[in-house]
């Protein structure tokens, strides 16, 4: 399996127009930008055609095409697809950046704007949308492509009227979740999560680890636990138990295959970590997972399709 090959985990800096109070933009995957980053502003990303790993503060889970969600300020985040060499997908996301404080701003004239406040508090630990407001929400981000000037903001502030009052939502991170967010750390944490997913099938080991970010043992279980929310054996379970999820559903590998290609090298080990992070057996989430690829996807998802 491959995976971006990421400059630095940084500090991304977002510029808009001047005539502009929020960024709206589709990127191609994957992109200089597509590292474990963190900035200022909130951020409302849609995955149109892809799947893979989200990483929000300590939350690590799959994504799907259709997939959105908010990331509140200065929580690191990254969207993953493993590719193969030269694989590009176009147009896989769209971003969209505004500063909070232009909206606190903005409330002491527009009073309406006031009732925001609760949902991007909400928002710090990262929100991922689902039903019906997901649909709907789909819709008003792509419309916004073609739109200018104050039919755009209305549409943006219509998708944050219905983002903030749906219950239709998930939380991502935990609230015992408190990152380093100096450089060196979310660089040297990009250096091994980079190097996690690029490396899933093999005997993963923390001393490595710890060796290749110029770290003792026990100063990177430290470092990593705090950095990432997880033990670094419970962050590579969770990896490749995702994983192992999106070859049991899009693939017809044997589960024996499955296993080894996820780096157990145990199948009653495998089948009981499965088993407590789905609730479900690879058997079963097999067969549960190709029954929901039955299901068509909802008219209004499907009238936005890319062409």
């Amino acid at each position: 399996m491959s995976v971006i090959s990421p400059t630095v985990a940084r500090f991304e800096y977002v510029l808009t127009g001047a005539d502009e109070s929020f960024l709206w933009r589709r990127d191609d995957y994957p992109w200089e930008r597509n590292v474990w980053n963190f900035h200022p502003e909130v951020e409302i990303h849609y995955i149109a055609n892809a799947s893979g790993v989200l990483l929000a503060g300590d939350h690590v889970g799959a994504f799907t095409p259709g997939h959105i969600s908010v990331i509140g300020s200065n929580l690191p985040h990254d969207w993953v697809t493993p590719l193969g060499p030269d694989e590009r997908i176009p147009g896989r996301d769209i971003v969209i950046q505004f500063l909070p404080a232009k909206l606190e701003q903005a409330s002491a004239f527009l009073p309406e704007l006031a009732g925001l406040h609760d949902f991007l508090t909400r928002a710090q630990r990262g929100l991922s949308f689902k039903g019906r407001a997901r649909e709907r929400a789909e819709g008003l981000i792509l419309d916004m492509e073609f739109q200018t000037g104050s039919v755009r903001l209305s549409t943006f502030l219509s998708l944050l009227s219905l983002l903030r009052d749906t219950d239709e939502f998930d939380t991502l991170s935990s609230e015992a979740y408190v990152p380093d967010l100096s450089y060196g750390s979310l660089e040297a944490l990009q250096q091994v999560f980079a190097y996690l997913f690029a490396n899933l099938s093999e005997d993963i080991r923390l001393p490595v680890m710890a060796r290749m970010v110029g770290m003792s043992d026990s100063a990177f279980s430290r470092f990593f636990k705090k950095n990432s929310g997880h033990s670094f054996t419970d962050h590579v379970n969770k990896l490749r138990i995702w994983k192992a999820g999106q070859l049991l559903t899009d693939t017809s590998m044997p589960i024996t295959d499955i296993c080894f290609e996820v780096g157990y090298r145990n199948l009653s080990n495998f089948n009981r970590v499965f088993l407590r992070h789905h609730n479900l057996t690879p058997t079963r989430y097999r067969k549960l997972s190709t029954n929901r690829r039955t299901v068509p996807l909802p008219q209004i998802a499907a009238d936005h399709l890319p062409v």
